[in-house]
């Protein structure tokens, strides 16, 4: 029994975002060895293998009460058919687009789901979360599932309704960022530099604005008008930014997001 007076905690599925939790809960002071990671692919057990050296790593879901379900959306039906014939009591499912009532219908409608949405910075701990709980969930469940959010970065919780839009924010928001990059080193080259120091300057910008912004009492604007004086380079820049709608485009590219996460959900 763990800390929290569940049994083992079974993480289903221990891909990129499935293994990042179990390091978050690690490093968080989850015991490793009452955690079991489940996967199918040989290779990657044997990677787990050597990097969890003290959790275990099978092929087949052992019996336990709760469960991190971290599988492709198209897995989902198929692992809650075996997870119905189980003692499983409460889920954190970060499949994209697999709704509560889903889980709740292919295993039991007394299991206790809470629905996330994590982005890709989780694998390094500086995720962005959020989360959701079904009608079954207690104050419990969802601190166990906050819980363990909070070991791979940041947990906002919101309805099951807004998952759309945090993933069409956050969720795909990195790749956003990473093509304003590609898009800023581009511009550097176009400018003279060479494409090494170009990238070194735009990786370096990219992170100390975000530590500048995560660890500001100010506001996204009040931080830009700092660094923009008026009639100066940083105005031209904006200004032509502006003329060129950005936030338009921005807000475009999350509609777009939000609108084929909803379909994907269907």
């Amino acid at each position: 029994m763990n800390k929290e007076g569940l049994s083992v905690l079974g993480v289903i599925g221990g891909g990129n975002m499935g293994s990042a939790l179990v390091r978050g809960l690690i490093a968080g002071g989850y015991s490793a060895d009452q955690i079991v990671i489940v996967e199918k692919d040989n290779l990657r057990i044997s990677e787990l293998k050597r990097e969890f050296t003290n959790v275990e790593v099978v092929s087949e879901m052992p019996d336990c009460e709760s469960v991190v379900l971290a599988v492709k959306p198209s897995d989902v039906l198929e692992v809650c058919g075996t997870l119905a014939k189980l003692s499983v009591r409460q889920i954190l499912s970060i499949a994209a687009g697999v709704k509560i009532s889903t889980i709740e219908n292919a295993t039991s409608k007394s299991v206790a789901v809470v629905r996330a949405m994590p982005n890709t910075p989780a694998l390094i701990g500086q995720g962005a979360s959020a989360m959701a709980a079904g009608k079954n969930c207690s104050p419990e469940n969802i601190a166990w599932a906050k819980k363990i959010l909070l070991g791979v970065g940041t947990v906002v919780e919101v309805e099951e309704n807004l998952l759309d839009a945090v993933t069409g924010l956050s969720g795909s928001g990195p790749a956003y960022v990473f093509l304003l990059a590609e898009a800023l080193i581009s511009a550097g080259v176009q400018q003279g530099l060479s494409e090494r120091k170009a990238n070194e300057l735009v990786r370096q910008l990219l992170v100390g604005s975000s530590l500048l912004l995560a660890e500001s009492s100010e506001t996204p604007e009040q931080l830009r008008k700092k660094v923009t004086s008026p009639n100066g380079t940083t105005a031209a820049g904006i200004a032509e930014l502006v003329s060129k709608q950005f936030a338009e485009i921005i807000a475009g590219a999350v509609n777009a997001a939000t609108a084929r996460s909803k379909e994907l959900g269907k």
